[in-house]
């Protein structure tokens, strides 16, 4: 007697599967800025400067010198993440006995701190995104049309206001190497130099290549843990430069390498709990569970002529 069997699926033994979550993000940007909360549409930076005339000390009576006080605005973009899953989707799956409560009105999501999780994290990565890619008037996926640049246009000589200084030793130069890094720090203006958030700020891939550099040079001071691993975010200390962190992030997404003073950059936003605390509830009207991330981001520099680029 013949066994037959095609009727049957292939056995495949769901209850021993594990359930990984897809992390992608665990570091921002932000953690290194400045944040100015309380921004609802545009708000000024106010600046001040103090030019010094030194003259002649003997019986001086012209009063020399000026105090300049200037201001760059600051500009935020409300935006907002809203969707809902239907949950009856999983009765038809195995996943849904694990993901599910007992009975058919389902109001609970056994796996929502999981889903809570990854929606702040990919949040995190888009305003990473947004921070450094942001072009003014245009349509962008990671916040929709907005009046406000990212940082990689306003760090960057061919922007409108923007001051900041090339490297003329690399300009165009798309290596991540420590010799370029150095020549960039040798360009920086000497009135920033003792501050302690001079920081490079380039993508991912540049901050490996940076440190296989380091490696093929076989510099042995080099010390592999010291390495901070963050998801979206790689940081080490620049060697021999204690006042100087290089920080990779998967905001920058092209060749570009900055440097400067790091809390320079001022972040708005309405409030800054709004990056980590969001509504997500079980709508009965839908029968669906939704969420909703709702903020304000906005970014720009205080002093872009304290910044060095590679401008590539």
């Amino acid at each position: 007697m013949a066994l037959d069997v095609t009727a049957l699926s292939n056995f495949n033994n769901e209850v021993a599967g594990e359930l990984l979550v897809k992390s992608v993000y665990g570091g921002s940007t932000m953690e290194y800025i400045t944040v100015k909360e309380g921004v609802k549409y545009q708000e000024p930076i106010n600046l001040m400067e103090v030019s010094l005339y030194m003259q002649n000390g003997t019986c001086v009576s012209t009063a020399s010198g000026s105090l300049t006080y200037s201001q760059r605005n600051i500009t935020v973009c409300p935006r907002t993440s809203f969707d809902g899953i239907c949950l009856k989707d999983m009765d038809k799956k195995y996943l849904g006995i694990a993901a599910l409560e007992p009975g058919s009105y389902n109001e609970t999501f056994a796996m929502a701190n999981a889903y809570s999780g990854l929606l702040v994290n990919q949040f995190q990565k888009a305003n990473d995104q947004f921070l450094w890619q942001q072009v003014s008037g245009s349509y962008s996926s990671f916040g929709g049309t907005c009046e406000t640049d990212g940082l990689l246009r306003i760090l960057s000589s061919g922007s409108a206001g923007s001051a900041i200084t090339d490297s003329a030793q690399i300009v165009g130069s798309t290596t991540a190497s420590l010799a370029n890094l150095e020549t960039m720090l040798e360009a920086l203006p000497t009135d920033v130099a003792d501050r302690d958030d001079l920081t490079f700020f380039l993508s991912v891939g540049k901050f490996r290549e940076l440190i296989s550099d380091i490696r093929q040079q076989n510099n042995f001071y080099f010390d592999p843990v010291s390495v901070s691993n963050r998801g979206g975010l790689l940081e080490i200390g620049m060697p021999f430069q204690p006042n100087v962190k290089v920080v990779g992030t998967v905001g920058i997404n092209t060749n570009r390498i900055v440097l400067g003073p790091a809390k320079h950059i001022v972040a708005g936003t309405d409030l800054m709990s709004d990056f980590s605390e969001f509504q997500l509830w079980y709508d009965i009207n839908t029968d669906q569970l939704k969420h909703r991330i709702s903020t304000k981001l906005g970014v720009q520099v205080a002093y872009p002529e304290y910044w060095i680029s590679n401008n590539a």
